[in-house]
């Protein structure tokens, strides 16, 4: 499969392409686009991408975006992976994490398989615990994002963290 971009901007697929390549396609684009903002500042942004990484698996995940003290990326990483009704989340391996990268702040995000991006008492609970954990290093989480099929939920939003 190959993507290619035309003067005007234009996006084509080439050879034979899976729903799997046009989705990898997409998340690409969208984590350059982030780059190249430079730093968060578009929440609606951060959404998009984190649909498009989380929004199709059949299992749950658990990532992390981490951010410096500008709020630019530093990296996004996979944590955990789970079943499709859960994933375990160790405060001690995200501390880990973000001490490797250096992160000053952090915005944690999974999915739903079910597509229902409502927060659970057990999503609340964990984000609960690593805010508390984080906190401890000097990492700020600046939002919980949870992404359903073609939707997403910002804790931060409803006054959940």
């Amino acid at each position: 499969m190959g993507i290619t971009k035309d003067r005007a901007g234009n996006y084509k697929l080439t050879g034979n392409t899976t729903e799997a390549d046009v989705l990898a396609a997409a998340e690409s684009i969208l984590k350059a686009k982030l780059e190249r903002e430079g730093d968060i500042s578009n929440p609606r942004d951060v959404s998009d991408f984190l649909r498009m990484r989380l929004g199709a698996l059949l299992h749950e995940e658990f990532h992390i975006l981490w951010l410096d003290n500008r709020h630019r990326i530093l990296s996004c990483q996979k944590l955990f992976t789970g079943t499709i009704d859960g994933a375990s989340v160790h405060p001690r391996e995200v501390v880990r994490a973000a001490l490797n990268v250096n992160a000053c702040a952090a915005i944690l995000a999974h999915n739903h398989p079910s597509g229902v991006p409502e927060p659970s008492a057990a999503d609340r609970s964990i984000t609960r615990e690593l805010v508390e954990a984080l906190k401890l290093v000097g990492v700020r989480i600046l939002d919980h994002i949870v992404v359903g099929a073609g939707s997403c939920v910002s804790m931060a939003e409803r006054g959940l963290l």
